[in-house]
C-alpha cells in the first residue's frame, strides 16, 4: 500500500488521521511537501505534445505503480483537495501521453483507492464534492473507489478530538492489507 500525503503541513491533522489505520501496516509514505511537482501545462492538443518537465512527478508516479491500494490522505482547502494534491493528479492527463507510462489507464485501473480528507468548515457534507470528484476520477481510470474518512479539525491537532473520525478511520483500515 502506498500513502500519499497532500498536506503541506507536518504533522497535520490529515496525517495524523491516517496513520491511525497505517498502524501495523507495511506501507510507503509520501508527502508530496517534500517534493516539487510542477502545475500541468496543457498541452494535450500540441502536434508534439507534452513538453518534459523536469520535477518529482516521475519519481513520485513511479513509486505508486508498484502497489495494488493506494491511500490519497489531503486536508480540505477552500472545499477541494490541497493545491499538492490537485498538482498532481492533474498531471495524471500528462503521463496518460507519455510513452514510459504505456496502457496508464488501464494500469491504474487495476488499483484500489481510499481517501482521508480533513476539513473545519462542516466536512462531513462540504467535503462530499470532493469525494465525488474522486469517485469521479476512480470510474475514469476504470479504478475502485474502496472508502473514505472525513475528518473535523481546524486547528493543529484538532483532529484527536473527533471520536467519529477516528472510529471511521480504524474501520475502514480493517480492509487494507
Amino acid at each position: 500500500m502506498i500513502v500519499i500525503y497532500g498536506s503541506s503541513r507536518e504533522k497535520s491533522n490529515t496525517e495524523f488521521l491516517t496513520e491511525i489505520g497505517l498502524e501495523g501496516k507495511e506501507v510507503t509514505r509520501i508527502h508530496l511537501r517534500e517534493h516539487t511537482i510542477f502545475p500541468i501545462e496543457d498541452q494535450r492538443h500540441e502536434p508534439t505534445g507534452f513538453d518534459r518537465v523536469d520535477d518529482s512527478f516521475d519519481e513520485v508516479m513511479q513509486e505508486l505503480m508498484k502497489h495494488d491500494e493506494m491511500v490519497l490522505a489531503t486536508p480540505i482547502y477552500w472545499y477541494g483537495m490541497s493545491g499538492l494534491m490537485k498538482n498532481f493528479v492533474d498531471r495524471w492527463s500528462q503521463a496518460m501521453r507519455d510513452e514510459k507510462y504505456e496502457a496508464l489507464r488501464e494500469k491504474i485501473g487495476q488499483k484500489k483507492l481510499y481517501v482521508v480528507a480533513v476539513g473545519g468548515d462542516n466536512p462531513r457534507l462540504k467535503g462530499l464534492p470532493l469525494i465525488q470528484q474522486f469517485q469521479y476520477i476512480c470510474d475514469y481510470f476504470g479504478m475502485t473507489f474502496a472508502d473514505y474518512v472525513i475528518g473535523k479539525a481546524g486547528k493543529p491537532g484538532d483532529i484527536e478530538q473527533d471520536a467519529r473520525a477516528i472510529s471511521d478511520m480504524k474501520f475502514m483500515a480493517q480492509n487494507w492489507r
